[in-house]
């Protein structure tokens, strides 16, 4: 499912003391099965962004769409559209609501007119992806498990929809290492095994750059960067300079560059580091 947005202006309390422009002239091309990370700085507008792609905000002017549908049309069908553009929202445990893990998971795909049959297998897969035991879980109230397993339910209720788009707002937002790692790994499988087009907000540089194919670098309603992780991370200052960052291994090879060791700019994680270093004993080694 592809994303085409054009010319997307979006303002607060227009006409009013408190109007602010969140968006201002977005143009963004979204092909299907890629993964995306979002980044930006606290208000760059990423959070707005995304509530315009299920249509949860409406723009102010420019266009949205979602496999060649015009989604800002007042004739097209909001509810179509949400079930195929997922919306993880940050901390989305708050969400839920039944009594217990199985009813929760399965509402989703309840509203959508699918039989039991259907229902039973879909949420059995999305507790599968997500990490959660079925025989184990599906009859437990959500609310005995732990932060990090009712994170996992409430994104495998939005998985149990079967989304093309699928979009996870800071989705590892206050967990402890080990959660946020087991989570970023469960998003990592949906993609592969679905090829979902992923869009994933994140603050956390070290995150994007091993999970995602193309970076979008948000700053103050705009698009400053789109590319790969290895085009993007070759603006450090800029970065910098927008309150964002580069995650510590691009630092370290640069600190090692500047010691004279001759490591390519473009290594990225710590395995093609050492791969480099090596490399460099060894020449040394042998002359």
């Amino acid at each position: 499912m592809s994303v085409v947005i054009k010319d997307l202006v979006h303002v607060y309390n227009p006409g009013s003391p408190f109007e602010s422009t969140a968006l201002n002239g977005v143009n963004l091309e979204i092909g299907k099965g890629e993964f995306i990370g979002l980044i930006g700085h606290t208000g760059s507008g990423k959070s707005t962004l995304i509530q315009h792609l299920n249509g949860l905000l409406k723009p102010s002017s420019g266009t949205i769409l979602i496999n060649g549908l015009d989604i800002t049309k007042k004739e097209t069908s909001l509810i179509e559209i949400r079930k195929n553009v997922g919306l993880v929202f940050q901390y989305p445990e708050y969400q839920l609501f039944e009594e217990t893990i199985y009813k929760d998971i399965a509402f989703g795909p309840g509203n959508l007119g699918l039989s039991e049959e259907e229902i039973d297998v879909r949420v059995r897969e999305a507790m599968e992806i997500t990490g959660l035991d079925f025989e184990l879980l599906k009859e437990r109230s959500p609310f005995e498990l732990s932060g990090g397993q009712r994170r996992r339910v409430a994104i495998a209720g939005v998985i149990a929809m079967k989304p093309e788009v699928l979009i996870l707002d800071e989705p590892t937002a206050g967990l402890d290492p080990r959660g946020r790692d087991e989570i970023l790994q469960e998003i990592k499988e949906i993609h592969k095994r679905h090829n979902t087009t992923i869009i994933l907000v994140s603050h956390s540089m070290e995150d994007i750059s091993k999970l995602v194919d193309k970076i979008i670098v948000m700053n103050r309603g705009q698009i400053e960067f789109v590319g790969s992780p290895r085009e993007i991370f070759k603006h450090e200052t800029r970065l910098k300079e927008i309150g964002l960052g580069v995650p510590k291994v691009v630092e370290l090879v640069k600190a090692l560059r500047e010691k004279g060791f001759d490591i390519a700019e473009d290594r990225m994680t710590i395995e093609e580091v050492k791969e480099e270093i090596i490399r460099i004993l060894r020449s040394k080694k042998d002359a």
